[in-house]
C-alpha cells in the first residue's frame, strides 16, 4: 500500500535499512554523552515507523529517557558541574568517580540478572543435587546468551537474560527495522548455543565417565530440541515464522527423518509442530533456504547428542 511504512502481510518495516542508521548513530552519541543529538535522531526515526508499533513505543520511551537525563545534567540546571560533591568534604574525589563509572550503572542493571539466576540455580540444587542442579542452570544460562550475543552483535538493544525458576528464561529485547529473517537466526542462536553446552558436556563425560556430565547432555540436548518445536513462542515458533510453505515441508520431513533414525520422540513433537506451520497463514513472501539450513542443522547436531549419549542413572 502507497505510504505505509510496514508490510501489511509479513510486517517487516519499509525504512529497515534507514532505521538500522539512525539506530546506530543514535546509540553513537549517547556513548559520546550528547543526549540532546542522540534525542533529535531518535525522534526522527518515529516517522518511519508506525505508530502502534513496539518499536515505535520503544523510541519514545528512549526519547523521554534523553530529555530526563538531560534535564538532570548540571549545565541544564545552571550549575557547576559536581557543585554537590564539595559538601562531602574529603570524600568528594571518591563520589565524583563514582558519578562517573559506568560501571555502577551496569551493575544495577544486572542485579535482575544476577538474582534470579542464583535462584534458579537454588531450586534445582533441591531438586536434582548441587552437581546436576548447577550443570542445569550454566546449559540453560549459554542457551539464552546465545540469543543475547546474536542480538547485540546485530547492535540492537538487549537486556541481559531474566530466569524464572521452575519455568525457563528469556532475553528481553528491542529492534528498529527487523526482519523475520533476522528474528529467526536471533531465536535459533539459543539453541545452537544449547548445543554447543549439550556436546561439550559429551565430550567431558567420554574422558571422566562421570554420569552426571552424560545426564547434563541428554537433558541439554532434549531441551533444545524441545525449543525448536515450531509452535508459539518457542525458539522454533519464531523460526518457523520466516519459513514459506516448501521449507516448512522440508522441516516437517527433516524431523520425520530425525525421528526415524534415533527414534526419539521429541523429534515426532518437532514434525507435529511442523504439520500444524503448514496450515497457518503467517507464510513470508519470500523463500528463506538459509533459515532452514540453520534449523534442520541444529536438529541433525542435537539429534547426534542425543544418539551418541547414553541413558545412565546417579548423575547426582
Amino acid at each position: 500500500m502507497l505510504g505505509a511504512l510496514a508490510c501489511p502481510e509479513c510486517h517487516t518495516l519499509v525504512h529497515g535499512a534507514e532505521l538500522n542508521a539512525l539506530s546506530r548513530d543514535a546509540k553513537a552519541l549517547e556513548a559520546k554523552g550528547q543526549p540532546a543529538q542522540a534525542r533529535e535522531v531518535w525522534s526522527r526515526s518515529l516517522t518511519m515507523l508506525p505508530p502502534d508499533s513496539k518499536q515505535a513505543e520503544w523510541v519514545r520511551d528512549r526519547v523521554r529517557a534523553l530529555e530526563l537525563a538531560q534535564a538532570a545534567t548540571p549545565e541544564a540546571q545552571g550549575k557547576p558541574q559536581h557543585a554537590w560533591a564539595r559538601r562531602l568534604g574529603p570524600l568528594a574525589p571518591i563520589a565524583i568517580l563514582l558519578a562517573k563509572s559506568k560501571g555502577l550503572l551496569l551493575a544495577v542493571f544486572k542485579l535482575k540478572f544476577l538474582f534470579s539466576f542464583f535462584s534458579f540455580i537454588a531450586l534445582y540444587v533441591v531438586l536434582f543435587g548441587w552437581r546436576f542442579g548447577v550443570g542445569l542452570a550454566v546449559s540453560i544460562l549459554i542457551h539464552e546468551m546465545g540469543h543475547f550475543i546474536d542480538i547485540k552483535r546485530r547492535g540492537l538493544p538487549a537486556e541481559m537474560p531474566v530466569f524464572l525458576p521452575g519455568l525457563g528464561a528469556y532475553v528481553k529485547w528491542n529492534a528498529l527495522g527487523v526482519t523475520k529473517k533476522q528474528i529467526a537466526q536471533i531465536s535459533l542462536a539459543g539453541p545452537l548455543a544449547g548445543w554447543i553446552a549439550a556436546a561439550s558436556c559429551l565430550v567431558i563425560y567420554g574422558y571422566t565417565h562421570e554420569p552426571v556430565w552424560a545426564a547434563l547432555a541428554r537433558t541439554g540436548a532434549v531441551l533444545n530440541v524441545l525449543n525448536l518445536i515450531p509452535v508459539w513462542m518457542l525458539d522454533g515458533g519464531k523460526a518457523a515464522s520466516s519459513l514459506g510453505m516448501v521449507e516448512r515441508s522440508a522441516l516437517l520431513a527433516a524431523a520425520l527423518g530425525a525421528w526415524l533414525l534415533t527414534w526419539e520422540p521429541i523429534f515426532f513433537l518437532v514434525a507435529a509442530g511442523a504439520v500444524y506451520r503448514l496450515f497457518t497463514k503467517d507464510k513470508p513472501a519470500r523463500e528463506d533456504w538459509s533459515t532452514l539450513v540453520y534449523y534442520v542443522g541444529l536438529l541433525a547436531a542435537l539429534g547426534m547428542v542425543l544418539h551418541a549419549t547414553p541413558v545412565l542413572r546417579g548423575g547426582r
